[in-house]
């Protein structure tokens, strides 16, 4: 094999620290995140094992419109929260997030800490609402995050090309 990176072995994965995150958007959102697709030079999705703490978050509520996610619990408790409804969730389970499907979210609300491999598309575009917040992400290949107040929106009745 050349020097580039295709396979992690599991005793390597173990031993990494990860990295320590907290959403932007909400400060209760922190996870510890080990990104093996970016280590092996993956481009068109991320491909992570997240852990989070109990009482904390994944993320700040939210709904991509171009972009595919899915999470598998590894290990632990939690409630995902889908749309306006709120399951329980526990190792073995999975959920898609269709693009441009319900909001979501999930929080550890379990005894433990929760262990889940999230999988998510990389578009070089991208449009997300934070419905919580009432505020809407577009982010664009190569250039700054814009973030918006929804309300503020204008949407001009322009003619086709």
């Amino acid at each position: 094999m050349s020097g580039d990176k295709y396979l992690i072995k599991r005793n390597e994965i173990e031993q990494m620290e990860g990295l320590d995150k907290t959403h932007f958007l909400n400060t209760n959102a922190k996870r510890n995140n080990k990104s093996l697709g970016d280590i092996a030079g993956l481009t068109g999705f991320g491909f992570h094992i997240i852990e989070v703490q109990l009482g904390h978050e994944t993320t700040e509520h939210h709904v991509h419109y171009h972009e595919d996610e899915c999470v598998y619990v590894l290990s632990g408790t939690a409630t995902a929260y889908i749309g306006y409804d709120s399951v329980e969730i526990s190792e073995g389970d999975f959920i898609g997030y269709r693009k441009g499907g319900f909001s979501h979210s999930i929080k550890n609300t379990g005894t433990e800490v929760l262990r889940c491999i999230v999988v998510g598309e990389r578009n070089a575009h991208d449009v997300a609402d934070y419905p919580g917040l009432n505020k809407r992400i577009f982010r664009n290949q190569n250039m700054r995050w814009n973030l918006v107040d929804i309300e503020a929106i204008d949407t001009p009745d322009a003619g086709a090309k």
